[in-house]
């Protein structure tokens, strides 16, 4: 599979369906049992990953924190690393979109660098990259 073909997905996803109760529980668990079921193909990068582990080891909750990282680590057809180049880009990227964060800047910057143009995310700043589409997990 082309990593083009794929969507990128977000912490976010992964972190309401396992975490405390939220209105985007539910939403996020019904997206994740379409990647299982193989109806939808993911990618992530290792930054998601980091985040998921510092989210949940700050509040106290490693099993929570080892259970997010494995079932994201299991349902995505590759992790990519976050580079030089793409850090270079997410710099550009808050450049020219200043009221996007650091770090959706290195995600879509990682998603450009690999021609991803979607993203399973419940966060709205992404809306605020063209080069990207947000997919929030209501629909």
């Amino acid at each position: 599979m082309k990593l083009q073909d794929c969507q990128f997905i977000d912490a976010n996803l992964i972190m309401y369906s396992v975490g405390s109760p939220h209105p985007l529980r539910e939403p996020c668990r019904m997206v994740l049992k379409k990647i299982k079921d193989g109806l939808i193909q993911v990618v992530t990068n290792t930054e998601v990953l980091q985040e998921i582990l510092y989210r949940f080891f700050s509040i106290k909750k490693p099993s929570l924190a080892a259970l997010a990282y494995t079932s994201l680590v299991e349902i995505c057809v590759e992790i990519l690393p976050v580079t030089l180049h793409d850090m270079d880009l997410a710099l550009e990227l808050l450049k020219k979109y200043p009221d996007i964060t650091a770090r959706d800047a290195v995600h879509a910057a990682t998603m450009i660098h690999h021609n991803i143009k979607e993203i399973f995310s419940a966060d709205s700043h992404f809306d605020l990259i063209p080069e990207i589409r947000r997919i929030p997990p209501e629909l």
